[in-house]
């Protein structure tokens, strides 16, 4: 257990890193900005997260290794919270178009980046 948790921290930590570097780098600084960079970080982390889904399917790793990926890595990228708040922060600031076209677009291209890394987990 102890392992899994060492391995659940190193690729969160990474992962949080890369996600605050999309934001500062891609996210416009208003509150009324479309959220680009948690965008490119979601659908990045579903892409990879299929593909790894796929990937250990067919060829099993060490559960430690795995978790650096998945569940540390991935889930550390990805982030569920930081997309809620900046679709509330659009509804609060009055942009309910934005808010529901970052909605949308995320929830489709996320769920298509899942699948097209699954496919090409699953070919490898």
């Amino acid at each position: 257990m102890g392992n899994q948790l060492v391995a659940v921290f190193i690729g969160g930590g990474l992962g949080s890193i890369c996600r605050l570097l999309f934001s500062l780098h891609f996210n416009g600084t208003a509150e009324t900005a479309f959220p680009t960079g948690t965008l490119m970080a979601n659908n990045l982390s579903s892409l990879l997260l299929g593909f790894l889904a796929a990937y250990f399917l067919q060829k099993p790793a060490n559960t430690a290794i795995m978790l650096i990926f998945t569940t540390g890595f991935c889930g550390g990228f990805s982030t569920f919270s930081t997309f809620s708040l900046e679709v509330f922060s659009l509804l609060k600031n009055g942009n309910s178009a934005t808010a529901f076209t970052y909605l949308a677009i995320s929830l489709l291209t996320g769920l298509l980046a899942i699948f097209v890394g699954f496919k090409i987990g699953e070919s490898v």
